[in-house]
């Protein structure tokens, strides 16, 4: 890569109540802003979201992708919000030739907007909409392998001062949400999320370790609880594929009266 590579895994809320004032996201409201003032301005910005899935790994090559609000039920300023970031075609031929180079199938989308995974979290991090945007879809198999692949591809990218952001959840169990917190579902966030830490982080793990552990995540304590589907995990997996090594920094945050975690790389391939 020309120059180090920001990688970050967020736990980005619940739709578009981020942006609502909502206070049960305020902590993850301040995180954000946090970071984006930490980091280095970005010349661009990949986000691989949640919010998409498709039959092969798909990237948005339109100069000026319009937003997708999919979310439904909430007050009508949700559907007027407005993230006038431009697309990074370039970019996106570049994300869809490492792909293919790496033999994945991929392909492009230049009708696709943006979604909500791109831009709740950006209109916190970058208010000014002012940095050309990329987005990576899932694949719908929602295999982890796949998705470590995904990441991995991605270290061939040759592009300065890039951000890539997993934009997810790192606990994303509907039910609990939104039912009384027990003291077993405290315990059972809680035994993930350090298990999720110390899976990133310690550096005692060796790289082929951390790898099966993200591989076979679903063995991890309550993995099922905290993800009865997983896609709002695996753009972490991408994350870390394209990172390799471990997280130098993990941000906590108590979203919707769960424990959240977020990572960071700085990454040089």
């Amino acid at each position: 890569m020309t120059t180090p590579t920001d990688v970050l895994f967020i736990s980005h809320g619940g739709g578009p109540m981020p942006l609502l004032g909502d206070p049960g996201h305020r902590e993850m409201v301040e995180r954000l802003q946090v970071i984006a003032g930490q980091l280095r301005r970005p010349s661009a910005i990949l986000v691989i979201s949640a919010h998409w899935e498709a039959p092969v790994p798909t990237i948005t090559s339109g100069a000026n992708p319009t937003l997708i609000h999919d979310y439904s039920g909430f007050p009508p300023e949700s559907y007027e919000i407005t993230y006038p970031c431009p697309g990074a075609p370039a970019l996106a031929q570049q994300i869809h030739q490492a792909l293919e180079q790496a033999g994945m199938s991929a392909r492009l989308d230049d009708r696709r907007g943006f979604d909500h995974g791109l831009f709740v979290p950006l209109k916190l991090m970058y208010p000014e909409a002012d940095i050309p945007c990329v987005q990576l879809s899932l694949v719908d198999s929602l295999d982890a392998e796949t998705h470590l692949a995904m990441g991995r591809a991605l270290q061939a990218l040759e592009v300065d001062n890039l951000l890539v952001i997993g934009s997810g959840f790192s606990f994303h169990n509907m039910q609990a949400f939104f039912a009384p917190s027990t003291p077993d579902t405290q315990v059972r966030n809680q035994a993930f999320e350090e298990w999720l830490e110390a899976t990133c982080r310690d550096t005692r793990i060796e790289e082929t370790e951390r790898t099966e552990r993200l591989r076979h995540w679903e063995r991890a304590p309550h993995a099922r609880f905290c993800h009865p589907r997983e896609e709002h995990l695996l753009p972490l997996h991408v994350c870390y594929g394209l990172a390799a090594k471990p997280s130098e920094c993990h941000i906590s945050a108590t979203i919707l009266g769960k424990q959240a975690g977020m990572f960071y790389w700085r990454v040089t391939h």
